[in-house]
């Protein structure tokens, strides 16, 4: 099955850029300076940030349908990024060089299936649950860190 991963949309975040860093802490947003490289994978950008480059850490609703998944975690979006939209089938370097957290989800939020798998080896994994008519989207997760990364639907 094709699919598509999909960033988070830049006009979520795009009111935050440039705040004063108090304006930002109590939004409970914090600015932090990238120190290497991989490290600070941006969601809409869908790339890591390069040393020295100025990201928001925020905390991040990226499940908000309302199921007992239901849920939110930390991201780091790049200060004045621009929403990448990979092609049918793609799998952004950002992606593919993580340890994932795959899983599936039907239109109700319900899990269906979870797998962990090397970021390069995601893309049959993602056709697989997507071949499955129950399966409405995966969802996409840094293995380690635990946090969201990205959506993937069908193309």
């Amino acid at each position: 099955m094709d699919f598509r991963i999909v960033a988070l949309p830049v006009t979520n975040f795009a009111p935050l850029f440039g705040l004063p860093e108090a304006n930002l802490a109590a939004r409970g947003v914090q600015r932090v300076i990238a120190d290497r490289e991989p490290g600070f994978p941006c969601r809409v950008s869908l790339r890591d940030a390069t040393p020295g480059e100025p990201l928001l850490l925020l905390n991040y609703e990226h499940m908000a349908l309302p199921s007992p998944y239901r849920s939110r975690h930390a991201i780091y979006v790049r200060e004045h990024a621009r929403e990448y939209q990979p092609e049918v089938n793609e799998v952004p370097a950002v992606l593919a060089r993580r340890l994932l957290s795959a899983r599936a989800f039907d239109a109700d939020g319900m899990l269906l299936e979870a797998e962990v798998c090397e970021g390069i080896d995601v893309a049959p994994l993602i056709g697989r649950y997507l071949d499955n008519p129950r399966v409405s989207f995966v969802h996409l997760h840094n293995a380690r860190p635990g946090c969201y990364a990205a959506q993937a639907v069908r193309a």
